[in-house]
């Protein structure tokens, strides 16, 4: 049999081989923000909306560049108005952009004979006139279309749309946009005066933020922990040592993330962050064991063997259930949470291997600590104190918890589900502010689709159906909030106007069927021009309704969809035309109608896993509430928190109490499983729970220190989601140690009758009534 120094080596020797296999999967990782992934995968409207975007396009394929005058100018002002257009002949070169639609490009067609002129709305030459000036801006203001689309209704503003290379990926599309900055900067436009919005801008600022932000997180974090194992054992090793494991730990979850090209998110840039304050705490329960033992002469083999027996079986039971805790998140429909849960739980459990196989041959190699007999045991003054100030004061303590409970749930009832599309910005963000601007001045951000299907023959241009689809656009306009619209409509209308001479009076649908078909003969030659390409198959068989407008949260669109729904059921002829809304802004919305249900799923099965985990180890009904109130009473009162603070639950914040009940619970696990091996030794039930809160507490409080401390570096974050993450688990932790160390023996003392586990030293089990209380 091998010695413990030469096991040691070996064991060295095979976990820094399976580091330099984990380290081929660190060089494969990338950074990745795929605004599609947010989607609910595996939903019969993704597929159909994918199905559609082949057809079509995706709705969110663009960059609008917004563009204020001067002070003092409008838009109207010929030297501004020659910058924009010298800006959009530089769009229109640029390699990924397929079209580019601006106010000095944008003209009135007017077919006459066999020709067709284009008569521009801006006539840039003639600016200088200040008659020609006002027929250019009373045209622009009357013609339906410009106004809120390229043109502010102040006339201070003007955007430039930018139809890009569909999915365009963030390096090309960080070039495009360098770019066009660029050309800014040279034509004299200055910052302030210049904002962009759209996909791509997002898709680009996120992922930039993710690196700078994981980084400061980790350091953050290593910092802060480093400090509180220093306080805790006032040696290098206790340092060195958790942060080894750590490190493990986090290079295996990240290299099982690399190899599996899921990429680093926004909620997978949360792993180190999690394992630094997560994965320390069976380090932490297993050293603080072995600081007792060796503080009391052991030598330093024994010492090991005795600390690894006490601790092992309860760490792993811990490890467990925060795994499970994020394992659940794999039951969400959206992708990077699914990857979160997924490496995240595997990490720990790579901690937990790490603690007992990587600490151990380094404790037997290490020079064995020099500390005075006792050391150790400065805590158990203070804890016994506490445990006796608890015990005498448990009517008191019950009640306090009890009254929590009811407001906790009565607050709680004012929780709503609501999100944005730029939800985890905050609102004074740069990113944020420019997507406001568009909101402000023009037809906002978030786009709608709506999939036109003719029946029994008809194509999106017979008479019927276009009249329909008006009055479709009409309510949509008028009642949901549309600012901007196109649809075949629009085209025969705009090329109706331009068969009548291009006068706005022209600009309706065809009064006769005959005078339609007058008027689809006279437009074949333009059949191939992207305004009908983007709106109607080739064959006309199928259509688009799209548009864009403000976003005003989840709540008051899903009841818009709600109205919506019952107009198309009542006004729409489903013999003529049938409707099915589809598009990127309704796939983000239908996640947060899976909210409620996965955090009920994940919490569920965190419960019962910990039932089953209490069962098997007490086979104990009355040991369920001891281990669970404990837990679900931080859940209660953090979620009163956020409905009288005003927090929504969103895809973000839905997290928050499966993740915080899994590492909440480890403290509980750690302490019964302690519980059950001091019942076989000490002839009470009190006299078990008083060695126990001795043996656990400092563990407790220290590693509950390290979870708090650790989630609060993620109050620093420019991203709401993360500062509420950090925020709200901080919290539910902090009050998870407060009920851990105050309840937990009054349960423990209450429920608990007999032990099943073990026997009493002196032969007999005293029931509570028998056990002398203080």
């Amino acid at each position: 049999m091998l010695r413990p120094r030469s096991l040691s080596y070996l064991t060295l020797a095979a976990l820094a081989l399976l580091g330099l296999v984990a380290l081929t999967g660190l060089l494969r990782l990338r950074f990745n923000y795929n605004f599609n992934d947010f989607y609910p995968s595996g939903d019969p409207d993704l597929s159909y909306y994918q199905d559609y975007a082949r057809r079509f396009g995706n709705d969110n394929d663009y960059v609008l560049v917004g563009l204020q005058a001067p002070a003092g100018r409008t838009v109207f002002d010929a030297g501004f108005a020659r910058r924009v257009d010298a800006f959009t002949r530089f769009a229109q070169r640029q390699r990924d952009v397929r079209q580019v639609v601006s106010p000095t490009t944008a003209s009135n067609p007017i077919v006459e004979g066999l020709g067709v002129f284009n008569v521009p709305y801006l006539h840039l030459d003639q600016l200088r006139d200040p008659t020609s000036r006002a027929r250019d801006s009373s045209l622009i203001y009357r013609t339906p279309g410009l106004v809120g689309n390229l043109f502010a209704p102040d006339a201070r503003a003007v955007t430039v749309v930018l139809q890009t290379t569909p999915d365009l990926k963030k390096p090309p599309g960080d070039t495009l946009l360098a770019s066009l900055n660029g050309e800014l900067r040279r034509l004299g436009i200055a910052e302030a005066q210049a904002h962009f919005g759209g996909k791509m801008v997002a898709q680009s600022v996120f992922v930039d933020r993710l690196r700078v932000e994981m980084a400061v997180f980790v350091s953050l974090s290593v910092l802060l922990v480093m400090g509180l194992l220093w306080l805790t054992f006032r040696a290098w090793w206790g340092v060195v040592l958790p942060l080894s494991v750590v490190a493990g730990a986090t290079v295996g979850g990240l290299a099982l993330v690399g190899w599996s090209g899921a990429g680093i998110d926004l909620m997978t840039a949360l792993l180190p962050v999690m394992m630094c304050v997560v994965g320390i705490a069976d380090s932490v329960h297993l050293l603080t064991r072995y600081v007792t033992e060796t503080g009391e002469g052991t030598p330093t083999v024994p010492a090991l063997r005795i600390s690894m027996k006490e601790s092992m079986f309860g760490s792993g039971l811990s490890a467990l259930t925060t795994s499970l805790g994020f394992f659940t998140l794999t039951t969400s429909h959206i992708r990077p949470i699914h990857n979160f849960g997924l490496y995240t739980g595997l990490a720990v459990l790579i901690a937990y291997v790490l603690s007992f196989t990587l600490l151990p041959p380094l404790l037997v190699l290490l020079p064995r600590p020099q500390q005075k007999f006792g050391a150790g045991r400065s805590w158990d003054g203070p804890l016994m104190r506490l445990l006796d100030w608890v015990l005498r004061r448990r009517g008191l303590l019950v009640g306090t918890a009890a009254l929590l409970v009811v407001g906790g749930l009565t607050a709680a009832a004012q929780l709503r589900i609501e999100s944005r599309l730029l939800d985890d910005l905050a609102d004074d963000d740069p990113v944020q502010l420019d997507f406001r601007f568009f909101e402000r001045n023009f037809a906002g951000v978030r786009p709608f689709e709506l999939h036109l299907l003719p029946q029994n023959g008809r194509t999106v241009y017979s008479l019927d159906v276009l009249r329909e689809t008006e009055e479709i656009e009409t309510y949509l306009q008028r009642t949901y909030g549309l600012r901007f619209v196109a649809s075949p409509v629009t085209v025969v209308k705009a090329l109706r106007k331009a068969l009548n001479g291009g006068g706005l009076a022209e600009y309706r649908l065809p009064d006769s069927e005959a005078e339609l078909q007058r008027l689809l003969r006279r437009a074949r030659p333009f059949r191939k021009k992207p305004e009908f390409r983007a709106l109607a198959l080739e064959d006309a068989r199928e259509g688009r309704l799209t548009g864009r407008m403000p976003d005003p949260g989840s709540t008051t669109v899903a009841r818009l969809n709600r109205g919506l729904q019952q107009f198309l059921r009542t006004h729409t002829d489903a013999q003529v035309l049938r409707t099915r809304q589809t598009g990127s802004a309704l796939l983000i919305d239908k996640n947060n109608q899976n909210l409620t249900r996965d955090m009920l799923l994940g919490i569920g099965m965190d419960v019962l896993m910990v039932t089953v985990i209490v069962l098997a180890l007490f086979r104990s009904v009355r040991m369920v509430p001891v281990v669970l109130i404990p837990n679900l009473l931080p859940i209660v009162v953090v979620g009163g928190v956020m409905g009288l603070c005003g927090v929504p639950m969103k895809v973000s914040t839905s997290i928050i109490f499966t993740i915080a009940f899994g590492i909440a619970v480890d403290d509980t696990i750690h302490f019964i499983s302690k519980l059950r091996l001091m019942l076989g030794k000490e002839p009470t039930v009190e006299a078990a729970v008083r060695h126990t809160y001795r043996l656990a507490g400092k563990a407790v409080i220290v590693t509950s220190l390290i979870l708090v401390g650790g989630f609060s570096t993620l109050l620093f974050s420019s991203f709401d989601g993360t500062f509420y993450v950090g925020l709200l688990i901080g919290l539910t932790l902090l009050f998870g140690v407060v009920a851990e160390l105050t309840l937990l023996p009054i349960l423990i003392l209450h429920f608990y009758r007999r032990p099943r586990v073990g026997r009493a030293r002196h032969g007999a089990v005293l029931r509570p009534a028998e056990v002398p209380v203080q």
